[in-house]
């Protein structure tokens, strides 16, 4: 299986980038959660311009974030700096959405976004509506200040739901899925990429690009020798994918009601060190300060073994290998991790064990 690694906007990225490409990493991604971390676009650009191989990506965009067009342009200026190196993951918006203390998007509205950005950043004018005002747009940039010659690799981003799945598989796209280590799961999300793309007619050149990959962004954790699999160490490598879904719990009490009793539970010790309530108006300024960062030492029992199971990898070699097979087996290509505690040793373990 191929290995990436995500990570958020920050001085240094490109020092990443370079590290991760002389480790014979696959791909380089940087998240899009704007009020939380920096932007994309400018890393990914200083990312372009420090390295010869490794592909670029977004993870991911959202069109309740960018205007297609304004996206298109980032992408497609990307595309200059890296020709053909460049990946865009798309998806309703539910972190960054939920960070401004609003709701995602619709799958329809992905949808939309999705061709736009496949339309423009291929060369084809594309639909751009505004309320009730349509109009045909293209790019009008004269020279080498965009790319839109060498394709352009899309994904959406999807969970359990059918509906982004679907937009998959209609688009041509490939999937990308935070955390989702489920082999049933995954088995069950390309069955609906399968058949929506069945059922829909492929116009010539409708689509950007012929790459259909599927992503899982995780985080791993090598144990030592005895080491306990639910210790500080492996809570520290795991803890921010864990509390990243506690923040989606206490921020929407539907799916909290479908935890068990002791992740329920975490839940509400979760909403009450960050002074907040389910309820509140305001509880996104409290959920999501330092999301997908290192975890505070006193968050340490927040982490339950049943999260971190079912969240990130974490095991003794072999026990790694097994699980990564079995991905793999359900058609994952390639394993993307958060690496938070030292992220350049973090990116040689992936590499030693995969590349």
């Amino acid at each position: 299986m191929r290995a990436g690694v995500v990570v958020a906007a920050q001085p240094g990225v490109e020092d990443l980038a370079v590290r991760a490409e002389e480790l014979g990493l696959h791909s380089f991604w940087v998240n899009d959660t704007p009020m939380v971390h920096g932007d994309p676009f400018v890393a990914l650009s200083l990312c372009a311009k420090a390295t010869s191989r490794i592909r670029l990506g977004i993870g991911v965009t959202s069109p309740a974030l960018r205007s297609a067009p304004a996206a298109a342009s980032g992408l497609a200026s990307l595309n200059a700096l890296a020709p053909g190196r460049i990946i865009c993951g798309v998806g309703t918006g539910n972190t960054a959405r939920r960070t401004l203390g609003m709701r995602p998007t619709t799958a329809a509205r992905l949808e939309n976004f999705t061709v736009a950005l496949q339309d423009l950043c291929a060369g084809r004018s594309t639909e751009y509506r505004e309320g009730d005002r349509v109009r045909d747009i293209r790019f009008l940039h004269a020279g080498a200040h965009v790319n839109t010659a060498d394709p352009i690799e899309f994904v959406v981003a999807a969970l359990l739901g059918p509906k982004a799945a679907a937009v998959a598989g209609r688009r041509g796209t490939g999937l990308i899925s935070y955390g989702l280590l489920d082999p049933t799961a995954w088995h069950a999300l390309h069955d609906t990429r399968r058949h929506a793309a069945q059922g829909t007619p492929r116009a010539p050149g409708s689509h950007t690009g012929s790459r259909a990959d599927s992503y899982a962004v995780t985080s791993l954790h090598l144990l030592d020798e005895d080491e306990d699999p639910h210790g500080d160490a492996a809570r520290d490598a795991t803890g921010h994918l864990v509390l990243s879904l506690l923040a989606f719990a206490a921020d929407t009490p539907a799916f909290a009601e479908q935890l068990g009793p002791e992740e329920g539970e975490a839940v509400r010790r979760f909403l009450d060190r960050r002074g907040t309530t389910a309820t509140a108006s305001d509880r996104h300024t409290k959920l999501y300060p330092n999301y997908l960062g290192r975890i505070a030492p006193q968050d340490r029992d927040l982490v339950l073994p049943s999260l971190m199971n079912t969240l990130a990898l974490v095991g003794t070699r072999d026990d790694l290998l097994a699980r990564i097979t079995t991905l793999e087996q359900a058609g994952v290509d390639e394993l993307l991790i958060q690496p938070v505690i030292d992220p350049p040793t973090e990116m040689a373990l992936l590499a030693k064990l995969l590349t």
